[in-house]
């Protein structure tokens, strides 16, 4: 598998007055005869690897680094370790997901998750750009990821009965902003014309130089980015879905702070990303919330009865409603006449079902004596809008993604939906809502938090860390920002299920 750290067995003779080689040239030398390749080692560990290679008898086992095919001696051990853990991030705006896997034989040890703690300063990218430029800033924010992932590290390690320090390398996969935020670099020109990032490709830098709490000589290996708006997340989701490596055409949708969208095949691949991910992301709506633990999942209102059903993630009182939870629920109300074709609230088809708040009239979702903390779930009339704003962008996206290369819906093999949003929603009900296209439902194939799952193989492959060199110079990236085709396109999306009814027949229509 070639992982990212990699142990070598060495056993040399000890020094003598007939051959008087340094300590670490026979170090080197050992590597070179066991492993085939001749090591460096840094300067900064130089000492402490020569003093343990002396003290372990001139035998035991060398770490080396795969440090973008320049392989550093960076420890040296008495014995064999059993384990060789490394961790993989999910590097997310609002939420950091990790896990611990074995170097040695792929294992997951351990799974954690934790807000990331800049969300303080600023909910949304564009918030912390800003603060980012502003005095300190963009300290405070290197330091506040930095603790996020330390506590992650922490969390990973006490799972598995390790300290963080025993980790050994760390693979991060996330959006451009998010990547210069962590290793402290200006994020001014991401949302400026021509959008450009400071570094696409960052190289390996050691944990210890980022204050990680992590071994200090960890690679740091960070997800290669096309563009500010395309970033390693999205190179870990072409990883993860083989969709560099499938015959047929195929697409992949993660929808997260952004939507982001690649089409293609082995052969060729384009992509783009668009902001239609806080609504369906439960982050526009009032009552919304990520999917976790009392979060509302699954909506149906009976269409003659207007009898209303619910169900949380893990059957708890609910405490707010998630992405899948809004797409149901907006489909349900079209499938009831609830709301119109231009989702607006006919309040006269449920009036029992709607109270008055201050920005006008709301669905009460959850009544207060059903809830977890005594207050309705509520749906109102601004939370609809951004949820036909997002949803007419997301079929914007994808339409205007295909006909850039002459390609129709019917000629996709399938279409991977990534994290929350592909593991919870129903397809069918985002279909009704005019979001995704209207295919067969067996096209659809959630493949869950393929961030992580991207970054996991990198720790343990050699051949998914070149892939991710030739992706960089392989796709194509269409700005959305300039684009006319998506702005004409975004307005016919913004009715159920579109101005074009044609596009979606198996959809009822009303009047």
């Amino acid at each position: 598998m070639n992982p990212i750290v990699q142990l070598i067995a060495v056993e040399t003779s000890p020094p003598s007055l007939q051959d008087n080689t340094g300590d670490l040239d026979r170090l080197r030398k050992g590597v070179e005869s066991a492993a085939g390749f001749m090591p460096v080692v840094p300067f900064s560990c130089m000492g402490e690897v020569a003093r343990k290679f002396r003290e372990a008898g001139f035998k035991g086992v060398a770490v080396v680094n795969d440090k973008d095919h320049v392989m550093e001696l960076v420890d040296f051990l008495h014995e064999p370790p059993v384990l060789l853990p490394a961790m993989a991030l999910d590097l997310g705006t609002t939420h950091l997901e990790a896990a611990l896997v074995d170097l040695i034989n792929g294992d997951v040890l351990a799974r954690a998750n934790l807000e990331n703690r800049q969300i303080q300063y600023g909910a949304d990218i564009l918030t912390r750009i800003h603060f980012a430029t502003k005095d300190n800033g963009l300290a405070v924010l290197q330091s506040e990821i930095v603790s996020t992932i330390n506590a992650l590290a922490e969390d990973l390690a006490a799972q598995a009965g390790l300290e963080a320090a025993a980790i050994r390398a760390l693979a991060v996969s996330g959006n451009t902003t998010m990547v210069h935020l962590f290793l402290g670099l200006n994020p001014y020109y991401l949302c400026r014309e021509p959008y450009t990032p400071l570094v696409n490709w960052p190289d390996i830098c050691l944990a210890g130089d980022l204050h990680l709490s992590l071994h200090p000589f960890s690679p740091v290996w960070v997800m290669p980015s096309v563009g500010s708006y395309f970033g390693g997340d999205l190179i870990s989701g072409i990883l993860a879905s083989g969709l560099a490596e499938a015959e047929e055409t195929c697409m992949l949708i993660d929808v997260g702070t952004n939507a982001e969208v690649v089409l293609g095949n082995r052969e060729w691949l384009i992509a783009c990303a668009g902001a239609a991910g806080p609504a369906l992301e439960g982050g526009v709506a009032a009552m919304g919330m990520r999917a976790g633990p009392g979060a509302v999942e699954r909506v149906a209102i009976d269409p003659e009865t207007l009898e209303l059903k619910y169900q949380t993630i893990d059957g708890s009182l609910p405490k707010g409603i998630c992405g899948s939870g809004i797409i149901d629920l907006v489909a349900s109300f079209y499938l009831s006449r609830i709301i119109d074709i231009r989702g607006k609230f006919r309040t006269e088809r449920c009036p029992n079902r709607f109270v008055q708040t201050s920005q006008g009239a709301a669905f009460v979702v959850v009544a207060a004596d059903e809830s977890a903390d005594g207050n309705p779930v509520i749906f109102g009339q601004v939370d609809l809008d951004a949820m036909m704003r997002s949803k007419a962008a997301m079929y914007s996206i994808l339409i205007t993604l295909t006909n850039q290369v002459g390609v129709g819906f019917d000629d996709l093999a399938k279409i991977y939906v990534a994290g929350a949003f592909g593991r919870h929603i129903d397809p069918r009900q985002a279909i009704t809502l005019g979001m995704l296209p209207d295919l067969p439902l067996e096209t659809f194939e959630p493949i869950g938090n393929s961030s992580l799952a991207g970054a996991e193989r990198v720790l343990m492959e050699k051949k998914s860390r070149d892939t991710c060199r030739e992706l960089i110079n392989k796709i194509t990236y269409l700005e959305l920002n300039v684009n006319q085709e998506f702005m004409i396109r975004f307005s016919g999306s913004r009715f159920i299920p579109h101005t074009d009814t044609s596009l979606f027949p198996s959809v009822p229509v009303f009047d």
